[in-house]
């Protein structure tokens, strides 16, 4: 399989480090903080992009890459429920509770700079 690019414009390099390692099972692939790291989980690569690394610079017209928004990176689990009971004990941060659906269930989480994570357990 591929490795998988994703790109989260973070406020604070290496606090995001020590988010994705410690609570998600990241390795550190490389460290170039404050402007940028890159994180491995299998075949996910996350780019760590502060203000001062390439992806932060302002568009022609001005605008800058911020944190948050929407899209987001899935994360499969065997067991939302102690998942998110294991997250909520370390202090994360949710944007809802669990949902069900047909294909499953899920729940989002903030990172620390407001940049969303989907924890998905299928059907």
């Amino acid at each position: 399989m591929a490795t998988v690019n994703v790109r989260y414009m973070v406020d604070d390099v290496a606090t995001s480090i020590d988010f994705y390692t410690t609570h998600f099972g990241f390795e550190v692939e490389s460290d170039a903080a404050p402007a940028f790291a890159a994180v491995r989980r299998g075949d996910l690569r996350l780019l760590l992009s502060g203000e001062t690394s390439l992806a932060g610079r302002p568009m022609p017209d001005g605008r800058r890459p911020v944190p948050g928004g929407w899209a987001r990176i899935q994360l499969l689990v065997t067991d939302l429920a102690a998942e998110v009971e294991r997250l909520r004990a370390a202090g994360l941060v949710f944007r809802n509770a669990i949902v069900k659906g047909p294909g499953g269930s899920q729940v989002l989480i903030d990172d620390p700079s407001g940049n969303p994570i989907e924890l998905f357990q299928p059907r």
